[in-house]
């Protein structure tokens, strides 16, 4: 009776654990699909688009989670396949420095000239 007690109690734990692993893909499943533009549709990510692109994309993704790359791997394939473009978040590189830095100036610039003409207020 004792060794049937552990073996139910092994059981439970064996499939709350895939459970949580499975969770765990679909979590991160989600997360890229949220970050990959639809090619076809105009601002909509694949995890939205019901685009045949989206569903060819989402299987690619589905595999590659369960082939157990890594999210990085998965991006890389897919920015070397469709080009930068394709993630809404790209990586900083050198073709991305004015997109990332674009922002930053133009805050700065603002603030700048928020300054002067409140300085030349004060005159």
């Amino acid at each position: 009776m004792k060794i049937f007690r552990i073996f139910i109690i092994l059981l439970l734990i064996t499939n709350f654990s895939e459970l949580k692993s499975d969770e765990k893909s679909d979590i991160l499943k989600n997360k890229i699909l949220k970050n990959i533009r639809c090619l076809i549709c105009q601002g909509q990510s694949v995890y939205d688009s019901e685009s045949e692109f989206a569903s060819s994309i989402k299987l690619i993704v589905d595999k590659k989670i369960n082939e157990g790359a890594k999210e990085d791997s998965i991006y890389s394939f897919l920015i070397e396949k469709y080009g930068d473009w394709i993630v809404y978040e790209p990586q900083l590189n050198k073709n991305t420095y004015i997109l990332w830095l674009l922002p930053l100036l133009l805050f700065l610039l603002g603030g700048a000239i928020i300054v002067k003409k409140i300085q030349k207020k004060n005159e």
